[in-house]
């Protein structure tokens, strides 16, 4: 009975300590069971930071991603395989269904190991092309280690990605040294998708190249080259599950978690590589221990307004004490407010949008009557893990169905999408300014009253003038005689 108490004891300590923000479950497709060991660093760092690894074989046929109808597992990665395909329980149809029910995917890949044809397939539905030759890989004869790779060129060092140059993009992946890339396969990113985002681009000396290929057209006509190529892709979908692809999963074996490593014509050797912290921050972002967006709280209500001759409530609308009324008055003084948590790996903290960037309402019917900068504050409810972000503002001289719509897209932050529907009426027959308070009104009513003057006295000379009386002639009475 001890020992029950003690496991389920263990088992709620391992489900708290579980960093990621959606789950802990965690499925390894790996093809040979031998090569487990090559990345046991890596299984150690995901097991450090509370995820349960699942390791089955594509060849396995009792392996499912769903379980009565839902995703069985919270996060996939699926490591170079040298059939054709991960088999018929990981065809391309039930990953992107698998994606679609909100699971994360890492796939990694290897020129050594070569691309099965069901790989490539999966990632055109993304958008995302690979080489034609299922053996290319990136050479860059400028970027390259010379201690392991002298002669091939195709051990690519690359620095830290870095998203400085581009306004309101927060970087998750900074690391400090360089990054070793053995064997990488490039890919090339659709221009159309929105959902699409390079996390790190090959050098701008870097092309695409197939070894197996002596002639040299293939030299001549490359697939891609420079930074045309990316080595590690991001794919967001729209309910924010996070499908990413790794060109090298060479990049996560042991040996190059520590390995020495030299760029040519530097007088400094035996630099660290610095791929187990991008490994780490890599399989962070993918498994959602970083970038995630919570809303904790959507208010609205009625604002204080002392603008004059204009009340700001009535028995018909929202009350100044009323919270999230469903109608409101047209020109209402109106406050709006959002509470934001952002997940930073094992607790929530306050959300803070990278510079350049803003936090926008827009409230609209069928196009924005506004478009608002939300300005933030502390939350007053949890100081220490959410920030407020709130506006004040005047309805728009129009009735009808409106709403409040915050829509925070993001590269790299899960979605926010908080839309709240209200009603917007007309003042009240009772509700309308009095003439008398209008600056605009007063020659209108300076017209009324002249005229009304002017009929009462034209009224009264009508009324108060006696017409003269007519004039009749008499005959003198003594003109008849003789």
């Amino acid at each position: 009975m001890r020992l029950r108490l003690f496991g389920l004891l263990l088992g709620l300590l391992g489900f708290v300590s579980a960093l990621s923000a959606q789950g802990q479950k965690l499925l390894v497709v790996i093809e040979d069971e031998s090569d487990k060991s090559k990345y046991s660093q890596f299984w150690s760092g995901l097991q450090d930071r509370g995820f349960q690894l699942s390791y089955r074989s594509p060849k396995d046929t009792t392996l499912s991603l769903f379980l009565h109808g839902e995703p069985a597992y919270s996060h996939l990665l699926l490591l170079p395989t040298k059939s054709k395909g991960f088999g018929p329980s990981l065809t391309p149809n039930l990953i992107v269904d698998f994606v679609n029910g909100g699971s994360n995917v890492l796939l990694a890949l290897s020129a050594e190991q070569g691309i099965p044809s069901a790989v490539s397939s999966l990632l055109l539905e993304l958008d995302i092309s690979l080489p034609p030759d299922r053996n290319s890989l990136v050479v860059d004869h400028f970027n390259y280690d010379t201690q392991s790779a002298g002669e091939g060129h195709d051990v690519l060092l690359l620095p830290s990605p870095s998203t400085n140059t581009k306004k309101g993009i927060k970087n998750f992946f900074s690391v400090d040294g360089l990054i070793a890339f053995p064997h990488a396969v490039g890919q090339v990113l659709g221009n159309a998708s929105p959902l699409l985002a390079s996390v790190l681009k090959a050098p701008s000396t870097a092309y695409t190249y197939n070894p197996k290929d002596d002639s040299s057209e293939g030299l001549e006509d490359v697939f891609a080259t420079g930074a045309q190529l990316n080595l590690v892709s991001a794919f967001q979908a729209r309910n924010s599950a996070r499908f990413t692809v790794l060109g090298s999963s060479e990049a996560l074996e042991d040996k190059w978690f520590d390995a020495s490593v030299s760029l040519p014509g530097k007088t400094a050797t035996g630099q660290k590589t610095a791929n187990k912290a991008f490994a780490h921050a890599l399989s962070a972002w993918t498994f959602k221990e970083l970038g995630v967006l919570r809303v904790n709280s959507v208010t609205h209500h009625l604002a204080e307004d002392t603008r004059a001759g204009i009340t700001n409530s009535t028995a018909v609308s929202a009350a100044p004490g009323d919270v999230n009324p469903e109608i409101y008055r047209i020109k209402n003084r109106v406050h709006y407010s959002i509470s934001l948590s952002e997940y930073a790996g094992t607790h929530w903290i306050p959300f803070t949008p990278p510079a350049g960037d803003e936090v926008q309402l827009e409230f609209s019917m069928l196009s924005p009557f506004h478009r608002l900068n939300l300005t933030p504050s502390p939350d007053q409810s949890h100081p220490n893990n959410a920030t407020t972000y709130s506006a004040d503002f005047v309805l728009p001289d129009q009735h009808g169905i409106f709403n409040f719509f915050l829509e925070h897209r993001r590269p790299f932050y899960t979605n926010v999408e908080e839309k709240r529907t209200v009603s917007v009426r007309q003042f009240a027959h009772d509700e309308w300014p009095r003439s008398f308070v209008i600056s605009a009104a007063f020659p209108w009513i300076g017209g009324i009253w002249i005229t009304v003057a002017g009929w009462v006295g034209f009224v009264a000379l009508w009324v108060y003038s006696k017409p003269e009386a007519a004039r009749r002639e008499l005959k003198v009475g003594g003109a008849g005689k003789r």
